[in-house]
């Protein structure tokens, strides 16, 4: 009996050994199978990996829907972890691909944070913060100390990694970058290593033929720029710094974005980025694509129009070299003057809505090639990175006479009308020793004799400006000059310098003690837009924009509209913004038309011979300016039009380009695309020259 029972409870316990092994191999068999089939678990010999698709930026396009700044495809090069270390001698394989990379002049995408060489150091420093802490994770996930210094990881990742002894010191770091890439991969949720990016044709071929196991192409998109023009606007990207992804970390940007470093693709930023997809991508043991599929599909960013016309660009561009160049060769009027010429900018914008429609500065350079030019260009003098029409600020010299026009006549000091006879000598500060005198008495000894205003500004009678000057004041002046956006900031979305106008508090600030007073001479100067003033060539044009519009200054801006990706939706329409008014008076406000205008229809005024027989009316004001850097004067030139309901306004400046006159030759190859006119004249009177 008790044989009975002890047989029969071990029957029991085997049946329960074998329901509960049944049951758990029926678990095993769903888990494997049934929902790997589910949830894409591999199956044996193949590997799943995820890649981030990095959107397509959105295009840059000028008012007229030309693209300036777009996209072509290109191909990356990506690194499988199972497939590379699944095969055979994975070392000598990244040893081939490494070398060739390097033999090709290929970037390898390298975040091991050492040295290239040797003393090795650590650059956790170039870094943003997010690689660090990966670093950190890496060190944690081997359980090595987080002090560990750079030689000394060098030396512990060569052994872990066994390398061969007989490897050259470029060999042993190159690889170990590489392998220290992959292996991020297992202890970060970073996607798939991508070593190389944007592979010519060329590379391409070479580096597949090495059949190195686990390297896989990708397509992705790269900029490419559609227009040699407007380099210093349209600005470059390039991969994020450490303190650009503490900012863009918050708008769910990948710490390997490319982002705008300068200009507007830095300006519109956000509109222009898209956001990234995910793919998912089924390999065979020798990385052979089984099969692939989005996640998340990548959303491209969204196009930014420009109130930019890259046709009146390229004139301002185009038109600027030649003059320089001319100037160089022939100096003016077959004088020495102007032939140092050498930098200068041009700016153009919508009167009534302050759209800026060329900005252009050179020396320039191309966005194309700016990499491979890099080098060579930093080295070049004059400074071609440097945007002269927004971060270069100049004295304006006589275009600022307007200013002091308009400060004279609503203080009462003068009417349209008053009469002011020109002795060429002023003597007012003569007990001073100060004798500020009309350019037309320097260069010919002759004087303009009685005339107003308008004659005045005609033919930049400085003589006449010294004396309105010192009856208005300083503090008048200054307040026109302010409300009109002289030293002030114009509000454009890319960098620009705010410059300073002539006064008291300015020369304080500069001087300081007993040098920092002002003085009636100190006015007299500035009065003439000399003096302390320095404004940059957009402040001029706004300038001369609010001055055109009666009072009323527009803030000034590159944007025209923002449009979706599929070109099909409007999300953003930029509307004209007033930033200031002056109270200007009518007698003021066409005493400075009028003038401007009789400088280019009066047979004595400074642009006369360029634009009085030019089919659309207009207005215009020459400039010359003393800068006390040696060699000729600067020259400045503002033009608006039409002159009876003005459109378009244009400020020039050339540095020591002798005279401002000789600078309405490019203004008018602007207004005849602008205006769809031609013509031409030859010559250009001097500023100060009675003809």
């Amino acid at each position: 009996m008790r044989q009975h029972k002890f047989r029969f409870r071990i029957a029991v316990m085997i049946s329960l050994v074998v329901l509960v092994f049944g049951a758990y191999m029926i678990r095993l068999y769903d888990i494997q199978v049934t929902q790997a089939r589910e949830q894409g678990v591999d199956a044996p010999g193949t590997y799943t990996y995820r890649t981030r698709v990095t959107a397509a930026r959105g295009e840059i396009i000028d008012c007229n829907g030309n693209v300036l700044v777009g996209n072509r495809a290109s191909f990356n090069l990506v690194l499988i972890n199972e497939a590379l270390f699944n095969s055979s001698e994975p070392n000598e394989s990244l040893r081939r691909l490494t070398n060739l990379a390097h033999e090709l002049g290929l970037d390898v995408t390298d975040h091991f944070p050492v040295t290239q060489k040797k003393p090795y150091e650590y650059t956790k420093d170039e870094m943003s913060s997010t690689w660090n802490s990966h670093f950190k994770s890496f060190l944690a996930d081997r359980e090595w100390d987080a002090d560990i210094s750079a030689p000394q990881l060098i030396r512990r990742l060569r052994d872990a990694y066994r390398i061969p002894e007989d490897w050259s010191e470029e060999e042993i770091r190159r690889v170990i970058s590489v392998r220290y890439e992959l292996a991020l991969r297992t202890c970060t949720n970073l996607p798939t290593y991508v070593f190389l990016e944007d592979v010519d044709a060329a590379s391409l071929a070479a580096l597949n033929d090495l059949n190195i196991p686990g390297l896989n192409v990708e397509t992705s998109t790269v900029r490419e720029y559609h227009t040699d023009y407007a380099a210093h606007i349209l600005g470059r990207i390039g991969q994020m710094n450490a303190e650009e992804y503490e900012y863009y970390k918050e708008f769910d940007y990948a710490m390997d974005a490319y982002v705008g470093k300068e200009g507007l693709e830095q300006a519109f930023e956000l509109q222009l980025h898209g956001t990234d997809g995910l793919r998912e991508t089924k390999v065979a043991a020798d990385g052979t694509v089984i099969e692939e599929h989005y996640i998340q599909e990548p959303i491209a960013g969204n196009h930014v129009e420009l109130s930019i016309d890259i046709n009146l660009q390229r004139i301002a561009e185009e038109e600027m070299e030649r003059l320089i160049r001319d100037l160089n060769e022939n100096g003016l009027n077959q004088s020495n003057m102007g032939r140092d010429a050498e930098a200068g900018a041009v700016v153009a914008m919508e009167v009534k809505t302050g759209k800026v429609l060329v900005c252009s500065s050179y020396p320039t350079y191309s966005l194309a090639t700016f990499y491979e030019d890099y080098n060579e260009l930093k080295e070049m003098k004059p400074e071609p990175f440097l945007n002269r029409a927004l971060n270069a600020t100049y004295p304006p010299g006589s275009v600022f006479k307007m200013a002091t026009t308009i400060a004279g006549i609503d203080a009462g000091v003068i009417t349209a009308n008053t009469q002011i006879v020109d002795q060429g000598i002023y003597t007012r500060f003569a007990s001073s020793g100060y004798y500020p005198r009309c350019l037309l008495w320097t260069n010919r000894q002759m004087t303009h004799g009685a005339i107003d205003v308008k004659q005045a500004l005609a033919v930049s009678c400085n003589y006449y400006f010294y004396e309105v000057g010192w009856l208005a004041g300083i503090d008048a002046i200054d307040r026109v000059a302010a409300t009109l956006g002289l030293g002030e900031y114009t509000g454009v979305e890319v960098t620009e310098y705010k410059g300073r106008r002539a006064n008291s508090d300015t020369k304080k600030e500069l001087y300081g003690g007993s040098s920092g007073a002002w003085y009636g001479a100190d006015t007299v100067s500035a009065a003439i837009g000399q003096s302390e003033h320095r404004y940059t060539p957009m402040q001029i044009c706004n300038y001369i924009c609010a001055l055109a519009n009666k009072g009323t200054r527009y803030k000034a801006t590159f944007l025209s509209r923002v449009i979706s990706s599929d070109y099909q939706t409007l999300l953003h329409e930029n509307e004209p913004k007033v930033e200031a008014k002056l109270d200007m008076s009518e007698e003021a406000y066409r005493a400075c038309v009028e003038g401007m205008n009789l400088a280019t229809t009066w047979g004595m005024g400074t642009s006369y011979t360029l634009f009085h027989d030019y089919p659309v009316n207009v207005c215009a004001k020459t400039g010359t300016a003393e800068h006390g850097s040696g060699g000729s004067d600067n020259a400045s030139f503002v033009i608006f039009a039409p002159a009876e309901d003005p459109e378009i306004a244009i400020a020039i400046y050339l540095e020591k380009g002798g005279q401002g006159g000789n600078l309405g030759k490019i203004a008018k190859s602007i207004l005849d695309s602008y205006f769809s006119e031609t013509g031409s004249v030859d010559t250009v009177p001097g500023e100060n020259i009675l003809n």
